[in-house]
């Protein structure tokens, strides 16, 4: 295993203990998320490149759902402080209309 992967698989695993530890806000819930999303873009990106150095289409596509991923969850963020006045997780029942 290359240091480079061994960076990756780090950063990959310590935005996963972020997120089971620091799940009770849905802000932090969501940087976790992003941090998650980023680790493997960059993984996916060096590994396109190491392979074939012209092949860009997968890491754009990632990148490209990476962002809606951003955007979704920043809605949900807005939609849920005005509604419920917090962005709490354990305030949330998205259960209930």
């Amino acid at each position: 295993m290359t240091p480079t992967n061994t960076l990756f698989l780090f950063s990959f695993s310590l935005c996963i203990i972020g997120l089971i530890t620091h799940h009770n806000h849905l802000l932090s819930t969501l940087l976790c998320l992003e941090g998650m999303a980023l680790s493997i873009f960059l993984a996916v990106t060096m590994s396109s490149l190491q392979s074939h150095p012209s092949s860009f289409i997968l890491p754009l596509t990632i990148l490209t759902l990476s962002a809606c991923e951003a955007g979704t969850g920043l809605a949900l963020l807005v939609a849920s402080a005005r509604t419920h006045n917090t962005a709490n997780l354990k305030n949330l029942n998205l259960l209930q209309c």
